[in-house]
């Protein structure tokens, strides 16, 4: 259990640093840009093919439940407004001061503060917002109803390719990332730096079951706390499987998955404690550098 505590501790404080940053901020910025690009020209397509699918569900889930999806996405959006507006004031302070770390550390702070502000208010008014927008969905015909969701699920499916694509990147740089944090914080721990894991069939197969399973499970999304309890949890299986045998091969040089399978519960604990970072935007691109870095700890530790 301690060396899992420790394990999250040093993920956390390693997110701060240098190159940390530097890692996650290029990469959430690249890809978010070719997501909103990819968006833009087939944002009708998506809109049309989530109308589709919500044909097939009972209109009384779909006015109940969407009620909560568009309360849901009121929180989001006053979280980054929220962001916005008091970054915009302390974020230009710290510039000014040239200090990376402060700044970085400053701006996951603002970020955390806003989701926690606005999460306290949903959480004592969420049942009133909720009664007011079914109210709402209950005047609103059936068409004008499910073109709204049907814009939201594409602003979903978006986000969704964003968490993935930053996922596979991570893992695709492992080595290079791992290599750097050693050189800082383990100087002299032996690491494999030359052994890498890559396997397309596997990352193929990880992203094609994503997939599937995200679209069977559709109408699931419609249930309230079930529908958080898929999204972590395929979150929590696509990090664990894409980024887990990454760090094995940096910490063990060779991989024994049976031998791996005795770290599973704490695997899935980091795992479980990245992906909630995607349900805070901005934040969301520090998600699978926090899993690596907590796993390269609690993988060393279990190694010594």
């Amino acid at each position: 259990m301690q060396d899992f505590l420790d394990a999250v501790v040093f993920g956390f404080s390693e997110i701060l640093k240098k190159d940390v940053i530097k890692f996650a901020v290029l990469s959430g910025i690249i890809i978010s840009i070719v997501w909103v690009l990819l968006g833009l020209v087939f944002f009708d397509s998506l809109s049309s093919m989530s109308g589709a699918m919500l044909d097939f569900i009972p209109f009384t889930m779909v006015r109940s439940n969407g009620a909560w999806m568009v309360s849901a996405f009121l929180w989001l959006q006053l979280v980054l407004v929220t962001f916005a507006l008091v970054f915009t004031f302390v974020g230009t302070v710290l510039a000014n001061e040239n200090n990376t770390s402060k700044f970085a550390s400053s701006s996951i702070s603002i970020g955390l503060a806003s989701a926690l502000f606005w999460g306290i208010i949903w959480f004592f008014n969420g049942s009133t917002i909720y009664a007011q927008l079914l109210k709402i969905f209950t005047w609103l015909p059936f068409e004008t109803v499910e073109k709204s969701l049907s814009y939201l699920i594409s602003f979903y499916v978006i986000y969704t390719g964003i968490i993935v694509s930053l996922i596979f990147v991570a893992s695709a740089f492992s080595v290079k990332f791992l290599q750097e944090i050693k050189k800082s914080e383990f100087p002299y721990d032996l690491m494999y730096e030359e052994h890498e894991y890559k396997n397309l069939k596997q990352t193929l197969k990880d992203t094609s079951v994503f997939i599937l399973i995200s679209v069977v499970s559709f109408p699931l999304l419609f249930i309230p706390v079930l529908n958080f309890i898929i999204l972590v949890t395929l979150w929590m299986w696509l990090m664990k499987d894409t980024l887990s045998y990454d760090v094995a091969a940096f910490v063990f040089g060779k991989i024994d998955k049976e031998k791996l399978e005795e770290y599973k519960k704490g695997l899935w604990a980091i795992t479980f404690i990245g992906s909630l970072f995607n349900f805070i935007p901005i934040l969301n691109v520090f998600a699978p550098y926090f899993t690596q870095l907590t796993m390269l700890y609690y993988l060393k530790e279990k190694r010594n």
